[in-house]
């Protein structure tokens, strides 16, 4: 086990100069979501101890990118004085990475230093959006106006640039799912009447505002608008919004593909996009110097038929909404690809204003040649024994037997098995501790990918027999055995993922415009951080 004061510390002085001078630097929040939630620098990464052996390969690629670790002073075991810090640098070490330290004085310490703190999740990129809004002055209209629009009858098109599970979940009466990294390319399909106008919108400002902007950046004449405020703030003007709706954007024409070629190139030249051969990505793939992202921005649909050997899936849209968690690593290299020309110039003439060093792929359609879903890689799993579920089904009629499920809170709420405890790994010191009269234990997750991690951990701390329940809940389900569902007092304060204010509409109104409130004064938190680097178009 690595020993936590052995590693060497970086100071907040060094990780802000490193920010400001484009040198690579992953920053990463062990904590859960919820809680990382409540504050976290800038360009923090969050990248919980929990789910650790399943995404830092392809989020921190390189062994040799410089990490360093906060956990605000959590522990994952107390009773041994184990902090998450101690167990996440033995875990990085083993997998071979190089370069790991400390945050010096952990979270407190970057505070106490002078660094600014940002709260809620996707920082960066809501922070971007703000920044844009202020500096390209880009035009919205209110829910009440946009309201009077439609009840005119006029020549409107309201276009939802989010995620269509998003757009499914509620919904601008009369709106259409247009992702915004499809916005532009599908424009001309989606509303062919060059005179409407058009109102882009999203649950809360970001992606409403970077849709917008979108359209006027690539050249759209008709008159175009964010819905100010989103769904929030179709909300808050005790408006109703539609839930269920199915309507998504048409095939792709030519003319439409043609039309947005034409802006997104002029785009792509004022904000000095780069285009990169196959053969230099190639390169860049085997240079342990740098860390290289390669992301395909197009539909899942587009890229399951056929990619580039390495690619990651990312929607256009969510990559710019979304950009820390994708691309951990800050001042890393981005390469985006497609087939039409269109979508990986949006998205990269966006990153390269958010500072990113970001080129597009030069590719023929004979150049994806791998088909399939992506699939992430993950660190090497123990061997550990498995049980079937009939025979946890017995284990548990004498109460003997328990069960931890790691699932996400969300879907041990929606199922589970009767008498599991949910967990986070974090807690599972703590879990174990409350239930002395367990004779064996018997982990679980979804898939059983996570839990085959937990296994030993839990034997470890035990020193009982511990199982890895075969094919994970899903094997338990396919065998028709008995759910339970609803709320669990184990769910009381879950703390694996923070709860967006615009995510329901049973939100209360406060905490939607607390929302609002801390969105309309991040460009001055932004100004006072001063590590962002955001940068306007050329021309």
């Amino acid at each position: 086990m690595t020993d936590s004061s052995a590693l060497p510390l970086r100071h907040f002085a060094q990780l802000r100069d490193a920010l400001r001078e484009g040198q690579e630097v992953a920053l990463i929040d062990l904590r859960e979501e919820a809680a990382f939630a409540t504050g976290h620098p800038l360009f923090a990464a969050n990248l919980a101890l929990s789910k650790l052996e399943l995404e830092i390969l392809d989020r921190v690629p390189n062994r040799r990118t410089a990490i360093t670790l906060y956990d605000n002073g959590e522990f994952y075991d107390q009773q041994r004085g184990e902090r998450k810090t101690t167990r996440a640098a033995a875990l990085l070490t083993s997998l071979g990475y190089q370069d790991i330290a400390l945050l010096a004085g952990d979270l407190a310490g970057w505070k106490e230093a002078g660094g600014e703190i940002f709260i809620d999740v996707n920082a960066p990129s809501k922070a971007f959006g703000e920044w844009v809004e202020h500096h390209y002055d880009t035009p919205s209209l209110s829910a009440e106006q946009v309201l009077a629009l439609q009840q005119q009858g006029a020549n409107l098109a309201v276009l939802d640039v989010r995620r269509f599970d998003e757009f499914q979940a509620m919904s601008i009466p009369g709106g259409v799912s247009v992702p915004g990294g499809e916005l532009v390319l599908r424009l001309k399909d989606v509303v062919p009447d060059p005179n409407a106008q058009i109102i882009v919108n999203c649950a809360g400002r970001t992606r409403s505002i970077i849709g917008t902007q979108s359209l006027i950046n690539a050249g759209v004449k008709q008159p175009v608008a964010a819905l100010r405020n989103g769904t929030i703030g179709w909300t808050l003007a005790g408006q109703a919004l539609s839930h269920l709706q199915h309507k998504q954007f048409p095939a792709l024409s030519e003319d439409s593909r043609r039309i947005a070629m034409k802006g997104a190139q002029a785009l792509g030249i004022r904000a000095g996009v780069r285009s990169v051969t196959l053969s230099q990505i190639a390169d860049w793939q085997q240079d342990t110097s740098r860390t290289l992202y390669l992301f395909d921005v197009r539909t899942a649909e587009e890229f399951r038929a056929g990619h580039l050997s390495g690619a990651r899936h990312v929607p256009g849209g969510q990559l710019v909404q979304e950009t820390d968690h994708y691309a951990t690593v800050r001042g890393a290299r981005v390469v985006l690809a497609d087939n039409d020309g269109v979508r990986a110039r949006m998205a990269a003439s966006w990153l390269a204003q958010m500072n990113w060093e970001v080129y597009i792929a030069e590719t023929g359609t004979e150049d994806f040649t791998q088909t399939g879903d992506w699939k992430a890689q993950v660190a090497p799993a123990p061997a550990v024994e498995s049980v079937k579920p009939e025979q946890l089904l017995s284990w548990l009629s004498d109460g003997k037997t328990g069960v931890i499920d790691l699932t996400t809170s969300a879907n041990f709420r929606n199922r589970r098995i009767p008498g599991a405890i949910w967990t986070t790994r974090g807690n599972i010191p703590q879990v174990i501790a409350s239930q002395p009269e367990k004779e064996r234990w018997v982990v679980t997750c979804t898939s059983g990918l996570l839990a085959r991690y937990a296994v030993t951990e839990v034997a470890a701390l035990t020193g009982k027999t511990v199982y890895l329940l075969e094919k994970g809940t899903v094997g338990w389900i396919d065998n028709g055995l008995l759910l339970e569902r609803g709320d669990s007092p184990y769910l009381d304060n879950a703390q694996d993922r923070y709860r967006r204010p615009y995510e329901g509409t049973d939100v209360s109104p406060q905490a939607m415009q607390d929302y609002l409130d801390w969105e309309y004064g991040l460009v001055a938190q932004l100004e006072k951080d001063g590590t962002h680097g955001f940068r306007l178009l050329e021309g």
